[in-house]
């Protein structure tokens, strides 16, 4: 055993002790966020203009902030773009996160000197509560790559402008940059095809411990590896014993990871944010992530099949009930104001609170009613693949409304890795699922609205091929897995294989 994982693990158990405290004390440590927060921001322009120093109280705050998405506050944010102090929150922002926006265009998220110090202090304690838990800190001799976007950061009238992942890579901890690759030169290339090769060279002959990104993204990277040595991933990195990752559901991804490691290994869900750091899994037992109660975000909750009513319900932490799909709404340190991110999420614990993600209130099917979320077709999917060998790369889902023949239906974009020997009966597997969760969806079925789904088998590298058309290649970006609408199935028909079930 090093040094350094000697005192690593005292260390870990130092930090998860204080997590303990305000996880085990839920709704005081989130009124202290409250108070905080209406403290500061009744110092601004918004404040000011929301009559903050009226607010004493959560009931007070709701009836003058009302829920908004970027475009709601986007007259605040022009104003911070722009130069101006005080206005969302004191001073001005250490940095703008640039996201791209499908109805805003780019977004710049600021980023203050209060709120910064969260996005580090999540991620390492979500490494930390590893540590405890397993009791072994032995990863942190090894090497660490963290695929992520470029440090390279712009000027924006004197604020700095990045990817998220670009800007937390100026925040590696001083005793792990010896571990932590690739080299700067090799982050900053821009070209994802051009970085993911280069990132290849460097690694390949390292001690990998400790591999992080999207999983989309990562596995190009082992494939790439794969083809080069001809070894499995387990092979070429025998102490790589877990994989961080957050964005997407991972279950989908996980019989094909599987695959390309050559055996099982441990997982941590980050679920970070421009917006803020949410929520990382802090156990290897327990469903669902650890909510973070203590990085100044005060959260509020939707049930989502009330968001789109005229009066929906909103709720503080301490009304929240497992099991409910809830959207989740952000007061922060960064100045967002009932910041609507446009995730929906389910508690599955309360003591303390942890939550999953379940989808994108925007990311829904429901051309005739029947409101498909993720968490449904994500689950069909694991359903349909449980006990195979079928490895789905990428996916997506979308209505065809007014097929050629027949009655409409889902029409369901699937890349294979292991394609399923007889498809129609994978596919009615698939259909059986959804319709079992969703009854809106087995109506439409029984009443011959709809027929059940059809696939579409998307040839190998035909997602990638896609992303790379639309200029959305690499980095932080990921594909919709379900949308209401046609924009992204119909150019998708470009990178088809022949036949469809």
């Amino acid at each position: 055993m090093s040094i350094k994982s000697f005192f690593a693990i005292p260390f870990a158990q130092i930090a998860t002790k204080k997590v303990k405290k305000w996880a085990n004390n839920p709704i005081k440590t989130q009124e202290k966020v409250f108070q905080k927060l209406i403290s500061k921001g009744s110092k601004t322009v918004f404040g000011k203009d929301h009559d903050f120093s009226n607010i004493h109280n959560y009931e007070d705050f709701k009836k003058r902030i009302k829920v908004q998405d970027y475009e709601g506050l986007r007259a605040y944010v022009d104003r911070v773009v722009a130069g101006e102090s005080n206005v969302l929150w004191p001073g001005k922002p250490l940095y703008f996160a640039k996201t791209s926006g499908t109805t805003s265009g780019a977004k710049y998220i600021p980023i203050t000197k209060d709120s910064m110090p969260t996005h580090i202090k999540a991620a390492k304690n979500a490494l930390l509560s590893y540590i405890v838990e397993k009791k072994d800190a032995s990863f942190v001799n090894g090497k660490m790559i963290f695929l992520q976007g470029s440090p390279i950061l712009e000027d924006k009238n004197g604020v700095k402008l990045g990817r998220l992942s670009g800007i937390v890579a100026h925040y590696i901890p001083q005793y792990l940059l010896k571990n932590r690759l690739p080299t700067w030169e090799t982050n900053c290339i821009e070209d994802w095809d051009t970085k993911v090769n280069a990132i290849v060279e460097e690694t390949i002959h390292e001690d990998m411990t400790v591999i992080s990104g999207i999983p989309s993204w990562v596995q190009m990277y082992f494939e790439k590896l794969i083809e080069k040595t001809g070894k499995p991933i387990s092979e070429l990195f025998p102490n790589f014993n877990f994989f961080i990752y957050g964005g997407v559901n991972f279950e989908p991804y996980k019989n094909k990871f599987e695959s390309l490691i050559g055996k099982k290994i441990d997982y941590i869900e980050l679920y970070p944010a421009s917006e803020g750091f949410i929520a990382y899994q802090d156990s290897q037992t327990e469903k669902g992530m650890l909510l973070q109660l203590d990085s100044g975000i005060f959260y509020e909750f939707i049930p989502a099949s009330e968001f789109y009513d005229e009066n929906p319900t909103r709720i503080s932490l301490k009304e929240v009930k497992i099991g409910v799909n809830y959207v989740i709404i952000l007061n922060t340190t960064a100045g967002l104001w009932g910041y609507n991110i446009g995730d929906t999420v389910e508690f599955t614990n309360t003591k303390p609170y942890r939550i999953k993600v379940t989808g994108r209130i925007k990311h829904f099917i429901s051309a005739f009613g029947e409101h498909v979320i993720g968490k449904e077709v994500e689950k069909a999917l694991k359903d349909a693949i449980l006990d195979t060998d079928i490895n789905i790369s990428e996916f997506t889902v979308a209505p065809q409304v007014n097929p050629e023949n027949g009655l409409p239906y889902h029409e369901w974009f699937l890349e294979f890795e292991n394609e399923p020997n007889n498809m129609s009966d994978f596919a009615n597997k698939i259909d059986t699922s959804m319709q079992a969760q969703n009854s809106y969806y087995f109506d439409l079925i029984a009443g011959k609205i709809l027929r059940p789904l059809v696939i579409r088998k998307v040839k190998k590298g035909g997602f990638h091929e896609y992303m790379k058309s639309i200029g959305k290649f690499g980095g932080q970006n990921k594909i919709p897995q379900l949308a209401d609408n046609r924009k992204i199935a119909d150019v998708l028909q470009d990178f088809l294989v022949e036949s469809s079930f």
